[in-house]
């Protein structure tokens, strides 16, 4: 590895992905992100540019980033002894099928972990692997219905609104299920045994509410949407329209926060008497609201941004896509960055350093480790993070190409790009066992020879 690189936690992991959308791609998507050497299974009639079915290409642009893809019919006993090869050189194993799917395959829990008792298997469903409604069908917003979740979001006396599906699908689900899979390899790490991490989407985004069940506990939160300090209930915790029809952020919950709020907006006089923090009890909630509105509404969103530039009031203009992109401070950190093909996409989070590589982790010299975006040469970190493959095969899963360290004194390694369906398929294989004679027999087998 460089000294402009910053390590990548998970090199020397290898994880294969059976498939599925939504959380599973997007958590095997982090841990290659974290230096994992993750392996999409695609099956042949993804390599043949058939649609799965929902108007998805095989390959997310975004979600598949860093990873190397291998063709195998899962259907097949050949593509099923494929897949249990591979296992063998396996860390990790990712699937989201409904529960009992990998097992009728041929590649559940047992199936894998007996020849490999150290492999962490990592499973993603809405409901659970047990329970009533384990085997029913749905989607992130039925899940967070089912939790409980979707009722406590949006305004009071609205229909409850969904947070695209952030909450299940991605907070809950991925997110949760990267967690239980890295936790899972410390433990095999230090044990030798692996484990069954059993993710769920409605488990996941109920845990996202822990903060709110504390508050409830403490009498400080009332069921339902629309009436508590971080749900909009709040005046001084919304979005307010500007005269430009545009939207600002207010957030100024502390008392600190509110009065600098206040004194810059001129509004001191406006509001009803209160005492320090007494801008926080309800009763004083719609006359605040009145204020702010007004107050807020008789200035453009480009006048709100220049009046709170550089404030610890805790408003901000709400951006688009485009203008966060260009904003200095996500400049800087690259918060964003353009692929080959000028796929707008988010930075890999959170970001590590030795001790020492970066300003935030006692460096010396903050724009060193990344500076210019320069190009870092062929990073180590990307051979290491070809697991168990060899160096050539390690080369093939950067595509040829150099790898960036972007983000200044913030530094992070720029992911390889979502590979072509069936990119990897003969070295992967390879680096399994199989043969010259096998790997051609597998491929015809499949059509994509």
């Amino acid at each position: 590895m460089t000294e402009h690189t910053p390590p990548l936690p998970l090199a020397g992991v290898r994880i294969i992905d059976l498939g599925g959308i939504g959380p599973g791609p997007f958590a095997s998507m982090v841990l290659a992100d974290l230096g994992a050497e993750l392996i999409r299974v695609h099956r042949p009639q993804e390599a043949a540019g058939n649609r799965n079915g929902v108007g998805m290409d095989p390959v997310n642009p975004v979600l598949d980033r860093g990873k190397r893809s291998i063709v195998l019919d899962l259907k097949s006993p050949e593509g099923v002894d494929a897949v249990r090869r591979l296992a063998r050189t396996a860390d990790g194993v990712v699937e989201g099928f409904r529960p009992g799917v990998a097992e009728r395959m041929g590649l559940g829990p047992e199936d894998l972990m007996t020849e490999n008792p150290a492999l962490v298997y990592g499973r993603v469903t809405g409901w659970g692997q047990t329970g009533p409604d384990s085997h029913r069908a749905g989607h992130d917003m039925n899940y967070i219905a089912g939790s409980g979740l979707l009722a406590q979001l949006g305004r009071a006396d609205e229909a409850p609104q969904f947070p695209a599906n952030l909450a299940g699908d991605f907070g809950g689900g991925g997110m949760q299920l990267a967690l239980g899979i890295v936790a899972a390899l410390l433990r095999a790490r230090i044990s030798g045994t692996g484990a069954v991490v059993d993710a769920t989407m409605g488990d996941g985004a109920n845990l996202l509410w822990a903060m709110q069940f504390g508050f409830e506990a403490q009498g400080l939160w009332r069921e339902g949407r629309g009436r508590n300090m971080l749900d909009s209930g709040a005046p001084f915790y919304d979005v307010y329209r500007t005269a430009d029809d545009d939207f600002v952020s207010v957030g100024c919950i502390e008392p600190q926060f509110y009065a600098e709020f206040v004194e810059k907006m001129g509004i001191a006089d406006r509001l009803p008497a209160m005492g320090p923090g007494e801008h926080r009890h309800p009763k004083h909630w719609a006359a605040q609201r009145a204020v702010f509105t007004e107050a807020i509404a008789a200035r453009t969103r480009a006048e709100l941004d220049e009046l709170f530039a550089g404030s610890d009031a805790c408003t901000m203009g709400i951006r688009s896509w485009a203008e966060a992109e260009v904003d200095p401070h996500n400049v800087a950190r690259d918060l964003f960055y353009r692929d080959e093909a000028d796929v707008r996409q988010p930075a890999p989070a959170p970001r590590f350093a030795d001790l020492g590589g970066a300003s935030w982790a006692g460096g010396a010299d903050a724009g060193r480790a990344g500076a210019g975006r320069a190009d870092a040469g062929r990073a180590d970190a990307a051979v290491e993070g070809a697991g168990r493959a060899d160096a050539e095969s390690a080369e093939a899963a950067v595509d040829g190409a150099a790898r960036q360290v972007r983000g200044g004194g913030e530094p992070y390694v720029q992911p390889a790009r979502a590979p072509r369906v069936g990119e990897h398929t003969e070295e992967l294989l390879a680096s399994a066992g199989l043969t010259a004679d096998e790997i051609e027999a597998l491929k015809v087998s499949t059509g994509v020879a």
